[in-house]
């Protein structure tokens, strides 16, 4: 990897984080980004370096390699970061069945615990009490808050591995070797593109045949809580039971869906499951909802807000509920199962995108960036 060159297309989680396993091994990195920073799915998601949410094996592996590489560089740059782990709750009894069956499946393999309604409530002031049956906590989870982690990392990157970025520089062609954003040109050995949702603008033949689609998910942000108030981990109700891979594995959650279906139908149906994670400033974020299309309307619907907050009000209170801000993220998404879209449309040129078969780039995007540069690569089920 010495002395040789490359060029990364995108300044995102995942374009930084090519640049890094590229830099790091002695090439010479530039990353070309449209915009004069990153402004997409990579700040507008919770912040969470999330293992619990892949299954067992090679690709928990890629997790937690990826949160070693996120602590070494929270170390350098003094970023704000909370090694809270997270904390799944259960109010009814076929959540607090799958959370033991979890847990006993997990035992040896991952760091988790039962907790009792007493050590929940002690875990997080936020928990609602009424008919809290109790809460599995894992340790592996981090939060870091993205504005300021993504905000900060080019500069990490240019100051201790010498890569270049160059910011409002759409690229418009790419062929091996070679780079275009308009008229100019930039040349190197290798060619990597980390182009996120806007993934057809490159190679839109190769995307057209690709099981992938879009994904929209809409957020929101609560006001920055009084008197240092703290969730004391970063919150789970029990739908997420159902929406993660690694709960389906070692749980039988299928009783527990068919009930969700039935009373809570309109939040499958709009892909909501509601986690809560806090930042340094106090501020806590939510969300969110999941809709499936290739091109999706730009409004954001106050009712489905409305349906996360009403949901999130079942196993968390707070002492500022105000809403601050709300967005929503669009982020690529597999269909086919995959853990990840890799494709090389040309010598020397290397497709990186929809990580963990999509959403999972702030947990994943570190780990599998090191697998591809030093050609440990293999292709795996999708994570969630």
């Amino acid at each position: 990897m010495k002395n040789t060159t490359a060029l990364v297309v995108g300044a995102g989680i995942v374009g930084l984080a090519v640049a890094r396993a590229l830099a790091v091994r002695g090439c010479k990195v530039t990353v070309l980004e449209r915009h004069e920073r990153a402004v997409g799915a990579s700040i507008r998601n919770f912040g969470m370096v999330w293992p619990i949410g892949v299954p067992n094996g090679p690709l928990y592996e890629r997790a937690l390699r990826s949160r070693q590489i996120w602590q070494e560089l929270i170390d350098v740059a003094g970023l704000w970061h909370d090694p809270s782990g997270s904390l799944h709750v259960a109010h009814a009894d076929d959540e607090w069945a799958v959370l033991q069956q979890y847990a006993a499946a997990n035992a040896q393999l991952r760091p988790c615990r039962l907790l009792d309604r007493d050590a929940a409530l002690a875990k997080s002031p936020a928990l609602v009490a009424r008919a809290l049956r109790g809460a599995l906590f894992n340790a592996d989870e981090l939060v870091v808050d993205p504005r300021q982690a993504i905000r900060a990392l080019p500069d990490v990157l240019h100051e201790q591995h010498g890569v270049q970025f160059h910011w409002r520089t759409p690229v418009t062609a790419v062929e091996s070797g070679r780079v275009w954003s308009g008229s100019r040109l930039f040349e190197a050995d290798q060619v990597f593109v980390c182009s996120g949702p806007e993934f057809e603008q490159l190679y839109p033949e190769l995307y057209a045949a690709a099981p992938l689609t879009r994904c929209k998910l809409q957020m929101l942000r609560l006001a920055a809580q009084p008197s240092g108030f703290r969730l004391g981990a970063a919150l789970c109700g029990g739908l997420s039971l159902v929406h993660y891979a690694g709960f389906r594995e070692a749980a039988d959650v299928a009783p527990l869906q068919a009930r969700y279906q039935a009373e809570h139908g309109d939040l499958i149906e709009l892909g909501i499951h509601v986690m809560a994670a806090q930042n340094g400033l106090g501020e806590i974020t939510i969300g969110d909802s999941h809709a499936y299309a290739h091109t999706h309307d730009p409004f954001d619907e106050h009712t489905i807000n409305q349906k996360v907050l009403d949901y999130l009000s079942r196993f968390m209170q707070v002492p500022d509920a105000r809403i601050a801000q709300t967005w929503h993220g669009i982020y690529p998404k597999l269909l086919d199962g995959s853990s990840e879209f890799v494709a090389e449309p040309a010598p020397g040129v290397t497709i990186v995108n929809a990580i963990g078969g999509g959403g999972l780039g702030m947990t994943l995007s570190f780990g599998l960036a090191e697998e591809l540069v030093d050609g440990r690569y293999t292709a795996l089920r999708r994570a969630a």
